[in-house]
């Protein structure tokens, strides 16, 4: 195993820690989507403002990295929709009484030694991994 195998893990990796990082240096914000995502809904006409800015961003560098790199993004296993629906129904279901999401939690939180965000992140990496065990061998969705 060479590290050509672990460059583009690290480079995503490294990308996101210095984007939370700069959020927090330049804006006093802490890089949780969850927290942002609803801040659509119920935030303040400048929060509202930057909150969709930052979404539209999320979604024009995907769609960027799919021009520019098309076989860099994984395909998803699932392409029934109403598996989809539900998945992120419990995604946002589960960041809500989480109070926050993997970005909010894993990256920010933990930097921050969060006992919080460590039960968090311990709590929805084993969820995670048993979703997708159940999933895929067990019922065998998509």
């Amino acid at each position: 195993m060479d590290i050509s195998q672990y460059s583009a893990a690290i480079l995503g990796g490294a990308t996101i820690g210095l984007a939370a990082t700069l959020l927090l240096l330049l804006n006093g914000r802490v890089l949780g989507i969850s927290g942002i995502t609803a801040n659509i809904i119920s935030g303040q006409s400048y929060s509202r403002k930057y909150s969709i800015s930052f979404v539209c961003g999320l979604f024009l560098a995907g769609w960027a990295t799919s021009i520019v790199m098309p076989g860099a993004l994984a395909d998803s296993p699932v392409t029934d929709l109403k598996i989809l629906a539900l998945a992120g129904l419990l995604v946002g279901v589960g960041t809500r009484l989480g109070n926050g999401c993997t970005s909010g939690h894993g990256v920010c939180g933990l930097s921050r030694f969060s006992k919080r965000s460590l039960v968090a992140t311990i709590v929805f990496m084993t969820t995670a991994i048993a979703t997708v065990y159940l999933t895929q061998h067990i019922w065998e969705l998509g």
